[in-house]
């Protein structure tokens, strides 16, 4: 039987602590919703949904796979309207199309990735990626990191490119994971980290790391590995009740998370 592994991603170090800026939008709450009782059935049903956030940021990552696995589209006077139906943007709510519709025609205008040389990209619905197995002395747990793009810069570094979309800062911290799994991955390869978004058209600087911080940055990671899962064992098996390791935070946010259908507190932060 194959042994079971803590696990840790961006994803959960962001669910445990936020952003930088984003303080008062955090709502351990939603962390309770998303890995705890992701089985309940109205809490399924609302995480078997994407977002508008959630979607359009996957179509933008789909625009640019497109567009450079057939490099025509970039040539051609259609190319805009032959991504959007390759995406079948006409399914989509007006706020998702009207969003990757101005993707679509941003790339168009300004690809930014012609004339590089791409050593992996992916189009976004790949699923979960393969888990990278971390050894923290005798601690053992598996890190996904999924990747977006993958450059060869000139000097032959290989530069992690993270698509973005919204208005949100860049946070460093994804970067620094990445460059985490890399250290794995590619042990003997100089490696960066960058973000670009694809409505903003911003692009980050390069983003370095040394073994000094990754390691620092893998502890943080192990601390959230075992956090979580500590969490995971209170709540299942009843030792602490669910809403004392995840306190709400009913505020301005409530109107925009997506468990306010189902939260007894979201009312509190929209009236």
């Amino acid at each position: 039987m194959k042994k079971y592994l803590d696990f840790v991603s961006y994803n959960l170090w962001s669910l445990f602590s936020p952003p930088v800026g984003m303080e008062n939008f955090h709502c351990h709450r939603k962390r309770g919703y998303t890995k705890v009782r992701k089985k309940e059935p109205q809490v399924q049903a609302i995480l078997s949904q994407n977002t508008p956030s959630q979607q359009i940021g996957l179509l933008a990552q789909a625009v640019v796979y497109e567009f450079h696995h057939n490099h025509e589209l970039l040539n051609s006077p259609n190319g805009t309207e032959e991504v959007a139906k390759i995406l079948n943007l006409e399914r989509e709510i007006d706020e998702v199309r009207q969003r990757v519709t101005q993707i679509i025609n941003n790339y168009y205008s300004n690809p930014v990735l012609v004339g590089k040389n791409i050593h992996k990209i992916m189009r976004g619905d790949e699923g979960f990626p393969q888990p990278i197995l971390i050894h923290h002395g005798n601690y053992q747990f598996n890190l996904f990191a999924a990747m977006d793009c993958i450059i060869i810069e000139p000097d032959g570094r290989y530069n992690i490119l993270d698509f973005k979309t919204g208005t949100s800062d860049f946070d460093r911290r994804q970067a620094l994971v990445y460059l985490l799994a890399a250290r794995y991955l590619y042990p003997n390869q100089k490696v960066v980290a960058s973000f670009y978004n694809l409505e903003t058209q911003q692009e980050s600087e390069f983003i370095e790391a040394g073994d000094i911080q990754l390691d620092a940055v893998e502890a943080e990671l192990v601390k959230i590995a075992k956090k979580h899962q500590e969490e995971l064992y209170k709540v299942r098996r009843k030792l602490v009740k669910f809403e004392d390791i995840y306190p709400e935070s009913p505020g301005i946010q409530c109107k925009a998370c997506d468990f306010n259908s189902i939260c007894e507190f979201a009312r509190l932060g929209v009236s």
